[in-house]
């Protein structure tokens, strides 16, 4: 019985002081108290890849800014599951942190698909003003009834099709043409205004999707063209420059709000610097990247003005289904940044 009451106490203490001792994982210190809170951030990409070179910074940063308190362990390569495995994970809390795109995130809160829109950003410089500003802090704060708080924003070039059965300068050029896509209902709407089939399929089955003629291509930018090989399936690729997927690093509330004040400060600061380096790591890949491509023999359609602005016009009608038109109020305030 004396055992059970100095037990209560201890706890009733550590609660007081704010101390959280659920939140993550870590070895245990005297009184139960966690010497290390360790985290797991989740990201689907391979190792060199530039959202897991920000998310190694972010890690870093964190651990050297708390002495190691606070220390966020990234899994990478789907280890800890697909996309949208790994979205729900982090809702639910059995995942601490998760490196994700608009697209896979529009099927639990909508409001993503507005950053999402075809033709929307003129360029990356317009991007970035709309994404660095109160825009893009809106967004990062949308996701909060679904257990999840944006930190930052993150560059993933603009989106392009490849496929292996032909080159393709025009929308006609898609007719027929079995496309994967993101489980999202915008991108499979894109791809139906364009002529062709949508296929949603998860990112590490468009490889053998090709390869086995289940589908005939994808959409994608330079960086994954060739770091998940599907240059080697898919020869023809167009450099439409269709949509911009910027994407996040998030955290789940519940973690969030376990933490003190000076630590929120720290994980803010830490997902800033993962960002910067993430965003200086993929220019540096786009360009790269695209050298290993025509390398590589890949047969690379660049579009005339006249040819981009036949997939701008047929997309342009998205714009007006009632599903998006929705959003015409931040499409608008996108538009008019400067």
């Amino acid at each position: 019985m004396k055992k059970i009451t100095a037990v209560f106490w201890v706890l009733l203490v550590l609660v007081v002081a704010g101390v959280p001792l659920f939140a993550g994982g870590g070895s245990q210190g005297a009184a139960g108290v966690p010497k290390t809170r360790v985290f797991r951030l989740a990201d689907n990409q391979p190792d060199g890849y530039p959202t897991v070179l920000g998310d190694l910074a972010m890690a870093k940063y964190v651990e050297e800014k708390t002495g190691g308190a606070i220390k966020i362990e990234v899994y990478n390569n789907s280890v800890l599951g697909d996309e949208k495995t790994t979205i729900e994970q982090t809702q639910t809390g059995d995942i601490h942190f998760i490196r994700v795109g608009l697209n896979p995130l529009s099927s639990i809160n909508p409001i993503m698909n507005a950053l999402a829109m075809p033709f929307l950003f003129r360029d990356r410089a317009h991007m970035f003003k709309v994404l660095d500003g109160s825009i893009g802090e809106e967004l990062l704060g949308s996701l909060q009834q679904q257990n999840l708080l944006g930190l930052c924003w993150l560059d993933a070039g603009f989106r392009n099709f490849y496929n292996s059965k032909k080159a393709v300068s025009s929308p006609a050029d898609m007719a027929g043409l079995k496309i994967r896509v993101q489980e999202s209902a915008l991108m499979m709407d894109m791809i139906r205004y364009l002529g062709a089939s949508p296929t949603p399929m998860a990112y590490a089955e468009v490889y053998p999707g090709i390869q086995n003629g289940i589908i005939d291509g994808a959409e994608n930018n330079w960086p994954s063209y060739i770091t998940a090989a599907h240059f080697e399936v898919a020869k023809f690729f167009t450099v439409d420059g269709h949509m911009a997927s910027p994407e996040m690093i998030l955290i789940n509330t519940g973690v969030w709000n376990s933490l003190s004040d000076a630590e929120k400060q720290i994980i803010k600061e830490g997902a800033l610097e993962g960002a910067r380096v993430e965003r200086a790591a993929w220019l540096e890949a786009e360009v790269k990247y695209e050298q290993q491509a025509r390398e590589a023999g890949s047969t690379i359609t660049e579009l005339t003005p006249d040819q981009h602005k036949l997939f701008q016009d047929a997309l342009a009608p998205l714009y007006q289904q009632p599903a998006y038109a929705a959003y015409a109020d931040i499409i608008a305030r996108v538009r008019a940044v400067q």
